[in-house]
């Protein structure tokens, strides 16, 4: 599996087959701006707390801004029994900017 997924390919797979969870990993005042509907909140520093939470036989789809807080909780999970996490290229910022403009930048 590849380590990163394009906000293209992932708006295509929330829209058809599914089977994706997003996980957004920014903090409160960030997914309070801008979110996608139905993903999981849990901010960084709280997921090595709260992986019983995460599904294991899912695909993992991690959002930040950017994508660089999300890779290294990619890494994280897949060092911790998540082999089906995948980085969000970009981050929400490239949602806004190529998938869905009303989803405000910051």
């Amino acid at each position: 599996m590849s380590d990163e997924i394009s906000v293209h390919a992932l708006a295509q797979r929330l829209m058809g087959e599914g089977g994706v969870l997003v996980l957004d990993v920014r903090e409160p005042d960030e997914h309070a701006t801008a979110s996608l509907p139905d993903a999981m909140h849990i901010p960084m520093q709280d997921v090595p707390q709260r992986l019983a939470e995460l599904p294991i036989d899912r695909d993992i789809a991690v959002l930040c801004h950017s994508g660089r807080r999300s890779g290294i909780i990619v890494r994280f999970l897949r060092a911790n029994g998540f082999p089906r996490a995948i980085n969000v290229a970009g981050g929400i910022d490239a949602w806004s900017l190529h998938v869905d403009p009303s989803v405000p930048r910051y």
